[in-house]
């Protein structure tokens, strides 16, 4: 299994070709990706969501564990601490994929601190 950020969940449905579409391609085409729930809130946020908004709901998700959201809030606070950026969003997203040990496929820079601080595999 794999799980993939907003970004370039909203690329792919976009049309775009980059590497991690690509990658959100390969996981859909062998039925591996599985979205954590934030994802599915931020891409149904995004305007252009209508288009899209069956496609969205049919995909898997992770599951939340008991404690989810007192770790990503600690994890927030462990970036935060060391100065760097944690957005909510982001700090709930690399949880769930902490949680369930899924690698995220992402175009954010900004999760390589979670990558690098609180245990999140990049894909």
């Amino acid at each position: 299994m794999i799980a993939a950020d907003s970004s370039s969940m909203i690329s792919y449905f976009s049309g775009d070709t980059a590497d991690d579409v690509a990658a959100v391609r390969l996981a859909l085409q062998s039925g591996q990706l599985s979205l954590p729930l934030p994802v599915v809130t931020e891409v149904l946020s995004d305007r252009a969501a209508e288009a899209i908004e069956a496609d969205i709901l049919t995909l898997a998700t992770l599951p939340i564990h008991q404690g989810y959201w007192q770790r990503a809030g600690i994890a927030r606070r462990t970036l935060q601490n060391r100065g760097l950026k944690a957005r909510l969003g982001d700090a709930l997203i690399a949880q769930a994929c902490i949680d369930n040990d899924v690698a995220l496929i992402t175009r954010d820079k900004d999760f390589r601190h979670f990558a690098k601080h609180c245990g999140l595999r990049l894909a």
